[in-house]
């Protein structure tokens, strides 16, 4: 941009690397060069969005054409206040800048998604949510109050008593109504920096919701891998591992196990350096070797069925940090995350008829992984009093087409019963199945707010150009 900050082309993908776009990138250090980049860009006429840490796996973070803003180089720590447990960051800040600054004053973030790589900022936008949901819900609750530039230069202060209905917007906005350049959290008390961590088998779809319910009143954090791959009687077999903070005197290590350096992940894993994980993992992420591997996995864990163990916070949280680079196991074609959410009245049977119509498509996902969930009052929540099924499918070039064709059949199935999609995440939806998923008057009332921050619409991405905008038109 000319008498700017410098940018420059770069081809930037969504995590799951099924899609991809040429864009114009720029990295400002500050809210004033970001302001810059708004006047900028408004001058040329060109569009933006916002990338953190490139952590949402479908498009919502790339602007084919147009430009992407990284804001992930404001990371200050602007206060912490460990008497109360509340902190004030510049939005860039990851997740792990965050646990590392708080962990050892005995506070962990409320909510974490499954990667500490994502910056508060994009936690935000997406509104993420954790293996805690149900218990602790989205990120967005545990927000004391945000700043928002928009694209005029106006600097807006949000908070749940202050511009009430921006800051249930903002928060899981996708970036299209101004940029979240500070936010407040407040954070969990823990006396411990480990869990009480337990493994529980389930023999079929069934089995695994009776042992979430289980838990429900009880544990901390549920989550359930599914066997995708499993069939008839054992259709979505699994593991649900459980967690729970440990009481206070319950750890007589406490004070060592909040120490950052005793929260890391193995720097290797069966005796190879974890980098190199990803080459052997791709030689199995293929339909034979992901069966094997499933099957394997599966079996084992009777082994240890209902033995509960001691495991770091980081540990537990963070699995899809294990192995560094662990997406490009799947190819270049890389692969579709979709995460469908269900009404607890509908779950069970909904859920089980999408891994069979998986089953009769012959499009079986690598990877499920099943949470339960509670409504929240932000303006395009994705979550509900019910039950999520994440799935990843791998994208080859000759089954690209009938992957989508698969995805719209789910989501028809998905609709029926109620339910909704997970924008951090999609990469498929039409117009027509977010206006369905979503209501015409919660998406008109974005639209007025988009129009009333952003009358120019300054701010865009692939998403909201594919999904969303035509959507609100509708």
């Amino acid at each position: 941009m000319k008498n700017h900050l410098q940018s420059s082309w770069r081809v930037l993908d969504g995590f799951g690397r099924s899609v991809r776009a040429a864009c114009r990138y720029m990295a400002p250090r500050d809210v004033e060069e970001l302001a810059t980049v708004f006047a900028s860009a408004q001058s040329e006429g060109c569009s933006i969005a916002f990338r953190g840490a490139g952590c949402s796996y479908g498009d919502v973070a790339i602007n084919r054409e147009g430009v992407v803003v990284d804001t992930s180089r404001l990371t200050r720590v602007l206060h912490w206040e460990p008497a109360t447990g509340t902190i004030e960051t510049e939005a860039g800040l990851t997740i792990e800048g965050l646990w590392r600054r708080t962990v050892q004053d005995g506070y962990w973030p409320a909510v974490v998604p499954g990667t500490m790589k994502p910056t508060l900022g994009g936690c935000l936008a997406m509104n993420v949510h954790g293996k805690n949901n149900f218990r602790a819900g989205p990120i967005g609750e545990h927000v004391i109050d945000l700043d928002l530039l928009t694209t005029a230069g106006q600097l807006i202060t949000c908070s749940r008593e202050k511009n009430a209905d921006i800051f249930a917007a903002v928060i899981g906005g996708m970036g299209l109504l101004g940029a979240i350049t500070r936010l407040k959290l407040r954070l969990k008390r823990v006396h411990s920096g480990g869990l009480r961590v337990e493994s529980r088998s389930a023999r079929n779809l069934d089995e695994m919701f009776d042992l979430f319910e289980e838990g429900l009143p009880v544990n901390d954090y549920l989550v359930g891998w599914v066997d995708c791959f499993a069939s008839r009687g054992a259709v979505g077999r699994g593991i649900v591992h459980v967690a729970d903070y440990l009481r206070p005197g319950e750890d007589l290590a406490s004070v060592e196990s909040l120490h950052v350096e005793n929260q890391g992940l193995p720097a290797n894993i069966a005796f190879l350096p974890k980098n190199k994980i990803w080459h052997l993992m791709r030689l199995l992420t293929n339909d034979a070797g992901i069966r094997v591997v499933n099957a394997g996995k599966y079996c084992s864990s009777w082994r240890e069925h209902r033995r509960s163990y001691v495991q770091s916070h980081v540990a537990f949280a963070f699995l899809l940090d294990y192995v560094p680079d662990w997406r490009l196991a799947y190819g270049p074609g890389g692969f579709i995350q979709y995460q469908v959410f269900v009404p607890h009245a509908e779950a069970r049977t909904c859920l089980k008829d999408v891994l069979v119509l998986c089953h009769k498509a012959g499009m079986r996902a690598y990877l499920g992984v099943m949470k339960r969930h509670r409504a929240d009052g932000f303006l395009l929540s994705h979550a509900l009093d019910g039950w999520s099924l994440a799935l990843d499918f791998r994208v080859t070039p000759g089954k690209r087409q009938r992957l989508v064709e698969l995805t719209h059949a789910l989501t028809g199935r998905v609709l029926a019963a109620g339910g909704k999609f997970y924008f951090a995440k999609d990469s498929v939806l039409d117009p027509s199945e977010v206006a369905k998923a979503y209501g015409t008057e919660r998406l008109q009332r974005f639209a007025a707010l988009k129009r009333r921050l952003d009358p120019d619409c300054l701010l865009s991405n692939d998403l909201w150009r594919r999904a969303i905008a035509p959507a609100c038109a509708a």
